[in-house]
């Protein structure tokens, strides 16, 4: 459970700690829910003009889905695309 106002994450009733960027990429996935996103999608809205490289994506989505198991079983990869969140 992400709570967008307190900016706080939740799992299994336990406060989850999340980075800024973590919290704003889960964010993201969960407004963009049924959409395949591309990296570079996900690197300009949570990033913006400031990032560099899609391997930054991949290894802060391997971050939330460790710290947010419930999350992790609805989000895939798209092979050579990006990300979907069921």
């Amino acid at each position: 459970r992400l709570d967008l106002d307190a900016r706080t994450a939740t799992s299994a009733g336990k406060a989850v700690k999340l980075t800024r960027l973590e919290f704003d990429l889960a964010a993201y996935l969960l407004r963009q829910r049924g959409r395949v996103l591309t990296r570079g999608t996900l690197l300009g809205a949570v990033w913006g003009a400031s990032a560099s490289g899609t391997r930054t994506v991949d290894k802060h989505v391997e971050a939330v889905r460790r710290k947010l198991p419930a999350l992790a079983k609805r989000l895939e990869t798209v092979v050579n695309i990006g990300y979907l969140l069921r």
